[in-house]
């Protein structure tokens, strides 16, 4: 039987989700780019950055998911995280290569300024983490069942491709005017009120308070009698691993790979109309993921993104490049929602908090650290530089989708598995 979700519960889900990936999306693409354009273009810093984030918001989620599981409850570090969140963001339009000299004059400006752009970044990534990652991921697992969550993941995987659109089209200009500072400041904003309006809204599911140990709660999805009697939920995050790998090869270098090797000033308009066309595919294909099963279109939506990032190779000029974007990014967030539908069906119930920490390390950490690393080896083996006042500059290449292509071709070994699995009845 089919369960309809209450009209408040989409409003939760629309409210925070949103505005939690435009934070996102700040820190995926536009701290890379706040730190190649001010800080320093060396591509080790940016995949330096992205790891050790990753790590943070692994740990987080971990040990924060756990808690929330613990005490039952998951309003309180939803609020608190999306207020101290959108404060922390606000921060980094403080973070310059003078102010790094002045704060610390013994060391390298630029050094200095792209550690602390790490650090902070760690930082925002705890409170973005413990809301976001931990405590509004468990509450999307509570609030739904089998029967709704391709509808639902459908409609939530449509929001970092809206949320970038809404940065691209009203921030944008911003960053291409230098004003970062005020550019931190509106998104900053942006999440902490919502915070504030999440007070008001959200409404805890009843949950039952956990008597188990803290520490023994936190361990728990890496028991291996865990795994063993979870074995179907560990192919499913092994699927994700493989996923946003491939995605992480290309996706924080893909602004500065349009502006500088592209050599597209109007980057925002591509990327506007590729987000508008995915989303539009992701929303239309949530209905078909629970009618037609979601292991049955799981290998044809990644070939979809596979023909998109091999196109994205080719493509230079403009009405290509968009073509290519709509079809890699369509089959993105179709595999997205996907992927993360069979994780939530796979789930225990009663445990969401505790799997939440588990997932990130498949979704989050490895990726983030596999990912970029592939991406800056490809770039630095390429060659492509420019000299910009006499400093000798890399260029993000076409290689990078290729790179990436070929890590999604191996996400057939654990669908494969699943399917067998299915068929089974496990």
């Amino acid at each position: 039987m089919k369960t309809k979700l209450s009209a408040r519960v989409w409003a939760s889900f629309i409210l925070i989700g949103l505005v939690g990936q435009v934070a996102w999306t700040v820190e995926n693409m536009y701290f890379n780019v706040f730190l190649y354009n001010t800080i320093s273009t060396d591509p080790s810093y940016i995949a330096n950055m992205v790891a050790a984030s990753a790590i943070a918001a692994t740990a987080t989620t971990l040990f924060m998911g756990a808690l929330s599981d613990k005490l039952a409850k998951r309003k309180i570090f939803i609020v608190a995280g999306y207020v101290l969140w959108g404060l922390s963001t606000l921060s980094f339009g403080f973070i310059t290569v003078d102010a790094a000299a002045r704060w610390f004059p013994a060391a390298n400006a630029a050094a200095a300024a792209a550690g602390l752009v790490v650090v902070m970044d760690c930082v925002m990534t705890f409170f973005g983490s413990t809301a976001n990652d931990a405590a509004f991921n468990a509450y999307i697992t509570d609030a739904t069942d089998s029967s709704n969550r391709g509808k639902a993941e459908s409609v939530l995987a449509t929001f970092p491709l809206i949320s970038m659109l809404v940065v691209f089209g009203l921030l944008d200009s911003l960053t291409q005017q230098g004003r970062w500072r005020t550019f931190f400041a509106v998104v900053g904003a942006a999440v902490s009120i919502a915070g504030l309006l999440a007070a008001l809204l959200l409404k805890d599911t009843p949950l039952k308070k956990k008597d188990e140990p803290y520490f023994k709660n936190i361990v728990y999805g890496f028991r291996p009698s865990v795994i063993k009697s979870h074995s179907t939920l560990y192919i499913a995050f092994a699927a994700f691993l493989v996923f946003a790998s491939a995605v992480q090869v290309f996706f924080p270098y893909l602004i500065i790979y349009m502006q500088m090797y592209l050599g597209f000033e109007n980057y925002a308009v591509i990327l506007g109309v590729v987000l508008i066309a995915a989303s539009a595919i992701s929303v239309a294909g949530g209905g078909l993921i629970d009618r037609a099963g979601k292991l049955n279109i799981a290998l044809p939506a990644a070939g979809v993104m596979l023909a998109g990032l091999i196109a994205m190779y080719f493509v230079r000029s403009f009405v290509p490049v968009i073509l290519a974007g709509i079809v890699m990014m369509g089959g993105y967030m179709l595999v997205t929602a996907i992927l993360s539908a069979i994780i939530r069906d796979c789930t225990p119930p009663d445990k969401a908090g505790l799997f939440q920490g588990i997932r990130m390390i498949f979704a989050v950490l490895l990726p983030m650290v596999i990912g970029p690393y592939i991406g800056a080896a490809v770039i630095k083996n390429s060659g492509a530089t420019y000299e910009d006042l006499g400093v000798v500059k890399s260029v993000p290449t076409p290689g990078v989708f290729l790179a990436a292509a070929a890590v999604l071709a191996l996400l057939v070994i654990p669908i494969l598995l699943l399917r067998k699995r299915e068929r089974a009845g496990k």
